[in-house]
């Protein structure tokens, strides 16, 4: 181990110190360390403890914040948006079919998802189409850290479907009669010898709707994970950092106290611009107290209610009543601070990196940036939104397509032979979302179509990235040309003549 070397200043001061460690970072005794000693334990054992506390502001702060509510805004639209459009993809290859039967069967397949997703018949509550119910996920999943489901069979409401989906808060889920955290029961999950989830355990009410008091077992109720051959009973939505870790932690909890900290800020200078603009000019006198009080006739309260009716105003050439020796002095006050606008600019994009977005999405502000910037930045944000759409079709969407895709199956309204066989591949599916949007639309029209005519990409990928359905776009552009030739129109309106076909007045070389 090394020794450690000390730096004095003239008076023999320690003015810096290379701890006795391999890394500095881990050094005990320094004193820009010696106060930093986090817990170091397990994942469960950081978050389950903290988590209520975590969820209550992350809440507050999307509740009263501006930035923060337009932070969860803008990562919901973008992500979500007006919801998720199915586009089945079966893995033919695997099934031992074709491509053709695959796009065939595909179509039977989405037509017969939006009889379900675009109605209230997916819900329990019916409240929210498909689209609804994933907005809610996501939503709560960014504030919460986690969004909760339960897939129900219910046959008796007169639905053309049985299943629905059945919402619910996560603050629900939680260790039955307040039981402590063990190896097995970990945050009302209850888990299996590999770390599988076994069963969930809801409490039937939220736990500030009733009052508080002994807790009754009876108030939970034990949720299995799956069925006994293989349905999904609940639906946990959550991101995982580290091994072992059975809840989620919400959007804000890396940057809760900047947010915090900068509403202060921002409140104090708010305030103190207030207090300003109302104050003009203070009135000061010479007399002292006693002299005051001999001239009212020996009240000092005297001249306190006399001067409090006067409803004195500061107006444009107005002339001030003055006791003898007082005098006006203008209020000139030196706030708010002239650095206000750089340092809320500063904290802003540490709380934007923090979140992983760009700070002109996060402020709303593209004043103070170009072309290329602007486009850089958007570009990085899509990356993460990209992400979280992956994150979101993954353990939410995709799951429940293939709950509804198995009813269907069952109810003889789409041909899947051998389904339990390989649900998987019958089950594989892409999910297209709102479009990506054009910083410069010529520019980044050019540029798709030079992708397309190069090879490196296709008409399905560049309409994803808009949100559209390439197959929608083709069928809808045939219908235009046809309608536009039955009604004696130009059809090279749409470009869909080829680049050798001659133009009017041009020259065709024998």
């Amino acid at each position: 181990m090394a020794p450690t070397i000390q730096i004095l200043d003239q008076a023999g001061r320690p003015i810096l110190s290379q701890q006795d460690t391999a890394h500095f970072g881990a050094s005990r005794t320094a004193r820009e360390l010696s106060s930093w000693t986090p817990s170091l334990a397990s994942a469960d054992a950081d978050l389950l403890n903290e988590l209520p506390a975590l969820v209550a502001r992350s809440r507050d702060l999307a509740r009263n914040n501006g930035i923060a509510a337009g932070c969860v805004q803008t990562i919901v639209d973008t992500v979500v948006g007006t919801g998720l459009r199915l586009a089945a993809k079966p893995d033919y290859v695997a099934l031992g079919r074709d491509k053709a039967w695959a796009d065939e069967w595909s179509k039977q397949v989405e037509a017969q998802w939006r009889t379900w997703a675009e109605s209230t018949e997916c819900d329990a509550a019916r409240q929210l189409t498909f689209d609804g119910l994933t907005t809610l996920a996501f939503r709560t999943g960014l504030l919460n850290g986690e969004a909760l489901a339960l897939p129900l069979w219910l046959p008796n409401r007169g639905t053309r479907f049985a299943t629905a989906i059945q919402m619910v808060d996560p603050d629900r889920l939680s260790n039955p009669a307040g039981k402590m955290d063990d190896q097995k029961l970990r945050g009302g999950i209850q888990f299996g010898r590999y770390g599988e989830p076994r069963a969930y355990w809801v409490r039937k009410t939220h736990p500030m709707d009733v009052p508080t008091g002994i807790l009754d077992p009876a108030q939970w109720v034990r949720v299995p994970a799956r069925m006994r051959f293989g349905r999904l009973r609940v639906i946990h939505v959550h991101d995982k950092e580290r091994t072992g870790q059975s809840r989620g932690k919400p959007l804000f909890a890396s940057v809760m106290g900047q947010f915090k900290m900068l509403d202060h800020y921002q409140l104090a200078e708010l305030q103190a611009s207030i207090v300003n603009a109302k104050i003009a000019a203070f009135m000061e006198t010479g007399m002292g107290a006693e002299d005051i009080a001999e001239f009212f006739g020996g009240s000092l309260d005297d001249y306190v209610e006399k001067r409090n009716a006067w409803e004195v105003k500061l107006e444009g050439g107005s002339v001030m009543p003055l006791f003898p020796g007082d005098k006006i002095t203008p209020f000139t006050p030196t706030r708010p601070a002239t650095a206000y606008a750089e340092f809320t600019m500063a904290s802003m994009r540490q709380i934007a990196a923090g979140m992983n977005l760009p700070y002109e999405l996060l402020a709303k502000d593209f004043s103070q940036t170009n072309y290329s910037s602007a486009r850089a930045a958007l570009l990085e944000a899509w990356r993460y939104f990209m992400g979280r759409r992956k994150w979101l079709s993954v353990h939410w969407a995709s799951p429940v397509y293939c709950l509804w895709l198995e009813e269907a199956v069952n109810k003889g309204l789409i041909d899947a032979p051998d389904f339990y066989d390989n649900p998987a591949a019958w089950c594989r599916a892409k999910w297209i979302g709102p479009g990506r949007g054009w910083v410069d639309p010529v520019k980044e029209a050019k540029a798709a179509d030079m992708r397309i005519q190069s090879g490196i990409s296709t008409y399905e990928q560049e309409c994803a990235e808009q949100g559209l359905d390439w197959e929608e776009q083709f069928e809808q552009r045939a219908r235009e040309k046809q309608r536009m030739e039955d009604l004696g129109l130009v059809a090279d309106a749409l470009g869909d003549i080829p680049m050798d076909t001659p133009q009017p007045n041009e020259q065709v070389t024998p």
